[in-house]
């Protein structure tokens, strides 16, 4: 195997392990990486067709970006991808094309640095990406849940609470300038201080307007109990519901992190109409790698919207090791981040990841006219029986609920 992204070959049980703490691939920065350059081009054009899908019947096309952003890429380190999901001519609609931005990245400073300096290093590595997004001309740019910190909720440590930031914060208002400068919607997924509810914390992901508004905020609605991710400790099930943001391109919609192992409500936002829905996340490989390619992609599919994914990058290392009760060593990170950003497409195609170690900016034009024709084309909408699952949730709420189980009478019968 070649070298790839400055990552080596690997050959032996040591360079596999180094392989899996670099968070390469095999030294390769990711899946399909690593496929193309080791299948023959026909081998991989199938393969590739397997794992991405076709839109219209065909494979996506890239989008040639202006050298500025090009130049940004490779001044500041990070990688760039873009390309274009179609939708079929219509006779009496125009195209509804969206540029749509997703943003990936590590934290910029070791946790031990003092916090304001922690997120004064983030916001400046943060400019230059959102510059190229900008000079791409992205209309709606997405960042990865809780940006503006470390992921540190499940350290269970409070001191990490004084990142928290009321909605209209320091975050919020170095982004407003970038929405003003470059027209741009932008979704910052933030932990939020509620100064009017006694200073309550919440999961919260703020959409920008274009204009530099505040359109609105979303809070999480599934908090994570599971092994390290266990971030109760910090704040509690949002209480916003599931809105849907109309925005000037298109309406949008945030799926925060866990949400996205809950069909149910990725079902929600498209009830309400979401065109975009986007899933800030910050989530490691050992814990959920496998579910990342299918679960957003799924989504899409059953309720004929796009979807954004995004996931962090990097190890963060913390100052004082933590367990999570499950009878494993204590240890001081929750493992790699992997990266691996993505679009998905309601015709189940979907764009290839990002790196699964560098930062990096993953860039779609979508026809947001897809959706509509999707709805047409398999009726999910329209052949969903609503009431029989809402007779069955009533039901399943109500504390003498039995299960609809119907038992061969000839089960349990002894034998004579």
């Amino acid at each position: 195997m070649e070298k790839t992204d400055g990552i080596g070959k690997e050959n032996g049980s040591t360079e596999e392990k180094q392989s899996f703490k670099d968070g390469s691939i095999c030294g390769y920065n990711s899946l399909h990486h690593l496929l193309s350059a080791n299948l023959k081009p026909q081998l991989y054009q199938e393969v590739s067709r397997l794992l991405l899908g076709l839109n219209c019947g065909k494979t996506l096309e890239t989008i040639v970006l202006p050298e500025s952003a090009k130049a940004l890429s490779s001044k500041h380190d990070f990688d760039i991808q873009a390309f274009k999901f179609s939708a079929d001519k219509e006779l009496l609609r125009e195209p509804q094309v969206v540029r749509v931005g997703l943003i990936q990245n590590s934290i910029a400073l070791p946790t031990t640095a003092p916090f304001s300096d922690q997120k004064k290093a983030i916001f400046e590595k943060l400019g230059p990406m959102i510059d190229a997004a900008g000079a791409s001309g992205v209309n709606i740019l997405c960042l990865q849940e809780a940006w503006m910190m470390p992921f540190a909720f499940c350290t269970r440590e409070k001191r990490w609470c004084e990142f928290a930031e009321p909605v209209n914060g320091e975050s919020t208002q170095f982004l407003q300038e970038f929405a003003r400068k470059y027209n741009m919607v932008i979704i910052s997924s933030i932990l939020e201080r509620d100064i009017n509810h006694g200073e309550t914390l919440w999961n919260t992901a703020v959409i920008i307007g274009n204009h530099g508004n505040i359109i609105g905020k979303h809070r999480k609605n599934h908090i994570p109990r599971v092994g390290d991710f266990n971030e109760s400790t910090y704040y509690m099930e949002g209480n916003t519901g599931h809105p849907v943001f109309e925005t000037a391109y298109g309406k949008i919609a945030v799926n925060i992190c866990y949400g996205r192992h809950h069909p149910l409500n990725w079902l929600a936002f498209g009830l309400n109409g979401a065109e975009i829905v986007f899933n800030p996340s910050a989530t490691v490989g050992e814990l959920s790698e496998p579910m990342w390619p299918i679960e957003a992609r799924n989504a899409a599919i059953a309720n004929s919207y796009f979807v954004g994914s995004i996931n962090r990058v990097g190890i963060e290392i913390f100052p004082n090791p933590f367990t999570s009760g499950d009878g494993k060593p204590q240890h001081p990170d929750f493992g790699h981040f992997y990266g691996s950003s993505h679009f998905s497409a309601p015709d189940a195609s979907c764009t290839p990841s990002l790196s699964r170690y560098k930062d990096g900016l993953m860039i779609s034009d979508m026809d947001l006219n897809l959706c509509r024709q999707l709805k047409d084309k398999w009726g999910f909408r329209m052949t969903a029986r609503y009431e029989l699952y809402a007779d069955t949730l009533a039901s399943y709420l109500k504390p003498d609920f039995e299960p609809q189980v119907i038992s061969d009478p000839l089960l349990h019968k002894k034998s004579s």
